[in-house]
């Protein structure tokens, strides 16, 4: 399957039946609880991930969340 992530094309190759977008969050090896993911131009509440089917051609734009400063 063919994805835009971050304005990259990346193929994913999908193991079984449907992938889910907390599938592919998990895949990618990110940390659910600091990112914050736009799909196809609208971002998702966390809640809504594992209900998400991922799509060949779909668009995501994943961003980490940093803490810090003084």
């Amino acid at each position: 399957m063919k994805l835009t992530i971050n304005g990259e094309k990346k193929s994913i190759e999908q193991t079984k039946g449907l992938l889910k977008l907390d599938n592919l969050i998990a895949l990618l090896g990110h940390n659910p609880s600091l990112i914050v993911v736009e799909f196809n131009g609208a971002i998702l509440p966390p809640n809504q991930w594992s209900t998400q089917q991922v799509k060949d051609g779909d668009s995501l734009e994943i961003v980490t969340i940093v803490g810090g400063g003084s």
